[in-house]
Protein backbone atom coordinates (compact mmCIF):
# COMPACT_ATOMS: atom_id res chain seq x y z
CA UNK A 1 0.00 0.00 0.00
CA UNK A 2 1.58 3.41 -0.68
CA UNK A 3 1.87 5.69 2.07
CA UNK A 4 -0.57 8.63 2.43
CA UNK A 5 2.14 11.05 2.78
CA UNK A 6 3.93 9.79 -0.81
CA UNK A 7 1.23 10.66 -2.24
CA UNK A 8 1.07 13.57 -1.03
CA UNK A 9 4.32 14.32 -1.50
CA UNK A 10 4.71 13.54 -5.11
CA UNK A 11 1.32 15.67 -5.94
CA UNK A 12 2.85 18.90 -4.43
CA UNK A 13 6.61 17.70 -6.50
CA UNK A 14 8.03 20.41 -8.30
CA UNK A 15 7.63 19.88 -11.94
CA UNK A 16 10.79 19.57 -14.01
CA UNK A 17 11.73 22.16 -16.00
CA UNK A 18 11.60 22.58 -19.97
CA UNK A 19 15.30 22.34 -20.32
CA UNK A 20 15.32 18.86 -18.25
CA UNK A 21 15.79 16.08 -21.29
CA UNK A 22 13.26 14.07 -22.08
CA UNK A 23 14.77 10.78 -21.19
CA UNK A 24 15.85 11.74 -17.82
CA UNK A 25 16.01 9.40 -15.13
CA UNK A 26 13.26 10.25 -12.38
CA UNK A 27 14.67 9.69 -8.93
CA UNK A 28 12.35 10.39 -5.97
CA UNK A 29 13.97 11.42 -3.11
CA UNK A 30 12.34 11.73 0.79
CA UNK A 31 13.05 14.86 2.78
CA UNK A 32 11.63 16.17 5.85
CA UNK A 33 10.20 19.52 5.38
CA UNK A 34 12.95 22.61 5.99
CA UNK A 35 16.55 22.52 5.73
CA UNK A 36 16.57 19.53 4.13
CA UNK A 37 13.76 19.89 1.45
CA UNK A 38 15.39 23.35 0.44
CA UNK A 39 18.88 22.12 0.03
CA UNK A 40 17.44 19.33 -2.39
CA UNK A 41 15.42 22.22 -4.52
CA UNK A 42 19.05 23.78 -4.91
CA UNK A 43 20.60 20.37 -5.70
CA UNK A 44 17.71 19.55 -8.83
CA UNK A 45 18.72 21.75 -10.97
CA UNK A 46 22.27 20.46 -10.86
CA UNK A 47 21.15 17.30 -10.76
CA UNK A 48 18.84 17.59 -14.34
CA UNK A 49 21.86 18.67 -15.57
CA UNK A 50 23.38 15.09 -14.93
CA UNK A 51 20.11 13.53 -16.56
CA UNK A 52 18.07 12.92 -13.14
CA UNK A 53 14.86 14.51 -12.56
CA UNK A 54 14.75 14.80 -8.46
CA UNK A 55 10.48 14.36 -7.39
CA UNK A 56 11.26 15.70 -3.77
CA UNK A 57 8.65 14.18 -1.00
CA UNK A 58 8.12 15.55 1.64
CA UNK A 59 7.59 13.76 5.01
CA UNK A 60 6.51 14.77 8.13
CA UNK A 61 8.29 12.27 10.43
CA UNK A 62 11.36 10.43 11.15
CA UNK A 63 9.65 7.06 10.62
CA UNK A 64 8.06 7.39 7.01
CA UNK A 65 10.95 7.63 4.63
CA UNK A 66 12.94 4.64 5.22
CA UNK A 67 10.08 2.48 5.22
CA UNK A 68 8.95 4.08 1.78
CA UNK A 69 12.40 3.57 0.86
CA UNK A 70 12.70 0.00 1.55
CA UNK A 71 9.16 -0.85 0.20
CA UNK A 72 10.42 0.94 -3.33
CA UNK A 73 8.35 3.94 -3.29
CA UNK A 74 11.40 5.98 -3.57
CA UNK A 75 14.64 5.76 -4.81
CA UNK A 76 16.59 7.71 -1.99
CA UNK A 77 16.15 9.76 1.16
CA UNK A 78 18.36 12.38 3.17
CA UNK A 79 16.85 13.54 5.87
CA UNK A 80 18.47 11.55 9.11
CA UNK A 81 22.63 10.86 10.62
CA UNK A 82 24.03 7.51 10.76
CA UNK A 83 23.04 6.34 14.05
CA UNK A 84 19.30 6.85 13.39
CA UNK A 85 20.02 4.44 10.41
CA UNK A 86 22.08 2.46 12.17
CA UNK A 87 19.11 1.80 14.48
CA UNK A 88 16.12 1.62 12.09
CA UNK A 89 18.26 -1.40 10.01
CA UNK A 90 18.74 -3.43 13.17
CA UNK A 91 15.29 -2.67 14.30
CA UNK A 92 13.38 -3.05 11.15
CA UNK A 93 15.69 -5.10 9.04
CA UNK A 94 14.98 -2.48 5.97
CA UNK A 95 18.53 -3.04 3.54
CA UNK A 96 19.39 0.41 3.25
CA UNK A 97 22.75 1.52 2.74
CA UNK A 98 24.56 5.48 3.61
CA UNK A 99 26.29 6.56 0.19
CA UNK A 100 27.00 10.03 0.59
CA UNK A 101 27.74 12.40 4.27
CA UNK A 102 25.15 15.52 3.50
CA UNK A 103 24.62 18.39 6.20
CA UNK A 104 25.16 18.40 10.31
CA UNK A 105 22.19 20.09 12.28
CA UNK A 106 24.08 20.87 15.99
CA UNK A 107 21.37 20.24 18.44
CA UNK A 108 20.59 22.67 20.84
CA UNK A 109 18.39 22.95 24.65
CA UNK A 110 15.83 25.76 24.19
CA UNK A 111 13.61 27.70 26.81
CA UNK A 112 10.72 30.08 26.20
CA UNK A 113 10.95 30.51 30.25
CA UNK A 114 14.29 30.79 31.00
CA UNK A 115 17.59 32.53 29.85
CA UNK A 116 20.20 30.01 31.13
CA UNK A 117 20.14 25.76 31.61
CA UNK A 118 21.31 27.03 35.10
CA UNK A 119 17.33 29.02 35.44
CA UNK A 120 15.90 25.72 35.23
CA UNK A 121 14.44 24.55 38.06
CA UNK A 122 14.62 21.61 40.39
CA UNK A 123 12.54 19.49 39.05
CA UNK A 124 11.75 21.10 36.04
CA UNK A 125 10.57 19.30 32.54
CA UNK A 126 12.61 18.71 29.43
CA UNK A 127 10.89 17.31 26.25
CA UNK A 128 13.28 15.03 24.35
CA UNK A 129 12.82 13.40 20.79
CA UNK A 130 10.94 10.01 21.61
CA UNK A 131 13.13 7.55 19.29
CA UNK A 132 15.97 6.31 20.56
CA UNK A 133 19.17 7.96 18.75
CA UNK A 134 17.48 11.90 18.54
CA UNK A 135 16.37 11.03 22.73
CA UNK A 136 19.89 9.57 23.31
CA UNK A 137 21.43 12.27 21.75
CA UNK A 138 19.63 14.92 23.65
CA UNK A 139 20.62 13.01 27.02
CA UNK A 140 24.20 13.09 25.97
CA UNK A 141 24.66 16.29 25.00
CA UNK A 142 22.97 17.36 28.63
CA UNK A 143 25.78 14.88 30.34
CA UNK A 144 28.53 16.84 28.58
CA UNK A 145 27.40 20.27 29.80
CA UNK A 146 27.57 18.11 33.29
CA UNK A 147 23.65 18.63 33.90
CA UNK A 148 23.54 15.04 34.20
CA UNK A 149 25.08 11.42 34.74
CA UNK A 150 24.62 8.57 32.26
CA UNK A 151 25.75 4.98 33.06
CA UNK A 152 28.88 3.98 31.37
CA UNK A 153 29.52 2.82 27.87
CA UNK A 154 25.85 3.36 27.11
CA UNK A 155 26.96 3.98 23.17
CA UNK A 156 25.19 6.53 21.08
CA UNK A 157 21.30 5.31 22.22
CA UNK A 158 20.85 6.06 26.09
CA UNK A 159 17.60 6.28 27.35
CA UNK A 160 15.92 7.95 30.68
CA UNK A 161 16.37 4.76 32.41
CA UNK A 162 20.23 4.91 32.09
CA UNK A 163 20.51 8.10 34.01
CA UNK A 164 22.81 7.70 37.39
CA UNK A 165 22.62 11.07 38.74
CA UNK A 166 20.29 13.80 38.16
CA UNK A 167 20.70 16.60 40.71
CA UNK A 168 18.32 18.82 39.41
CA UNK A 169 16.00 16.40 39.79
CA UNK A 170 14.46 16.69 35.40
CA UNK A 171 11.69 15.15 34.38
CA UNK A 172 11.91 14.34 30.99
CA UNK A 173 8.90 14.29 28.48
CA UNK A 174 9.54 11.80 25.31
CA UNK A 175 8.06 13.65 22.49
CA UNK A 176 7.80 13.00 18.02
CA UNK A 177 11.00 15.05 16.86
CA UNK A 178 8.91 17.39 14.96
CA UNK A 179 7.05 18.49 18.32
CA UNK A 180 9.31 19.08 20.37
CA UNK A 181 9.59 22.99 19.03
CA UNK A 182 6.03 22.97 19.50
CA UNK A 183 6.28 21.78 23.06
CA UNK A 184 8.29 24.87 24.52
CA UNK A 185 5.31 26.59 25.81
CA UNK A 186 4.67 23.61 27.90
CA UNK A 187 8.05 22.86 29.41
CA UNK A 188 10.83 24.67 30.91
CA UNK A 189 12.96 23.40 28.18
CA UNK A 190 13.29 21.35 24.86
CA UNK A 191 15.93 19.51 23.03
CA UNK A 192 15.19 20.09 19.46
CA UNK A 193 16.79 18.90 15.84
CA UNK A 194 18.00 21.88 13.81
CA UNK A 195 16.06 21.37 10.85
CA UNK A 196 12.66 21.37 13.33
CA UNK A 197 13.44 24.66 14.76
CA UNK A 198 14.23 26.38 11.19
CA UNK A 199 10.96 25.05 9.73
CA UNK A 200 9.21 26.73 13.36
CA UNK A 201 10.44 30.10 12.90
CA UNK A 202 12.62 29.65 15.83
CA UNK A 203 16.76 30.33 15.91
CA UNK A 204 19.44 28.18 16.68
CA UNK A 205 21.14 31.45 18.41
CA UNK A 206 18.84 31.54 20.61
CA UNK A 207 19.87 27.89 22.25
CA UNK A 208 20.66 27.54 26.12
CA UNK A 209 22.93 24.66 25.57
CA UNK A 210 24.50 23.76 22.55
CA UNK A 211 26.16 20.48 21.19
CA UNK A 212 29.50 20.61 19.38
CA UNK A 213 28.66 20.41 15.91
CA UNK A 214 31.42 17.80 15.42
CA UNK A 215 30.51 14.60 16.05
CA UNK A 216 28.62 11.20 14.71
CA UNK A 217 25.43 12.55 13.54
CA UNK A 218 26.35 13.67 10.10
CA UNK A 219 23.60 13.56 7.92
CA UNK A 220 23.49 11.48 4.78
CA UNK A 221 21.67 10.02 1.49
CA UNK A 222 20.40 6.74 1.67
CA UNK A 223 19.03 4.67 -0.54
CA UNK A 224 18.59 0.43 -1.19
CA UNK A 225 21.30 -1.78 -1.23
CA UNK A 226 20.47 -3.10 -4.06
CA UNK A 227 20.79 0.37 -5.65
CA UNK A 228 23.84 1.95 -4.05
CA UNK A 229 26.75 1.33 -7.11
CA UNK A 230 24.32 2.31 -10.18
CA UNK A 231 25.22 5.16 -12.02
CA UNK A 232 22.04 7.64 -11.22
CA UNK A 233 23.53 7.10 -7.33
CA UNK A 234 27.09 8.71 -8.60
CA UNK A 235 25.37 11.46 -10.11
CA UNK A 236 23.00 12.63 -7.51
CA UNK A 237 26.20 12.51 -4.78
CA UNK A 238 27.75 14.73 -7.59
CA UNK A 239 25.32 17.29 -7.84
CA UNK A 240 24.96 17.45 -3.88
CA UNK A 241 28.35 17.46 -3.37
CA UNK A 242 28.41 20.73 -5.73
CA UNK A 243 30.61 24.01 -5.01
CA UNK A 244 27.25 25.53 -5.88
CA UNK A 245 25.01 23.58 -3.03
CA UNK A 246 27.73 24.08 -0.16
CA UNK A 247 27.41 27.91 -1.52
CA UNK A 248 23.73 27.76 -1.16
CA UNK A 249 23.98 25.90 2.41
CA UNK A 250 26.24 28.50 3.66
CA UNK A 251 24.51 31.31 2.65
CA UNK A 252 21.00 30.29 3.63
CA UNK A 253 21.69 28.80 6.75
CA UNK A 254 24.50 31.05 8.77
CA UNK A 255 25.90 28.25 10.23
CA UNK A 256 22.48 26.44 11.45
CA UNK A 257 23.31 24.07 8.99
CA UNK A 258 26.79 23.03 8.13
CA UNK A 259 27.96 21.18 4.80
CA UNK A 260 30.12 17.86 5.99
CA UNK A 261 31.78 17.43 2.54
Amino acid sequence: MKHLLLAAGLAAATLAGPALAQNAQTIRIGVTPGPHAQILEAVKPLAAKRGLDLKIVEFSDYVVPNAALDAGEIEANSFQHGPYLDNQKADRGFKIEPVAQTVNFPMGIYSRKHKSFDAVPQGGTVAIPNDPTNGGRALLLLQDKGTLKLKPNVGFKPSVADIVENPKRLKFIEVDAAQTPRSLDDVDAAAVNTNYLVSAGLSPNDAIVKEDPKGPYVNLIAVRTADKDKPWVKELVAAYHSPEVKAFIADKFKGAVISSW
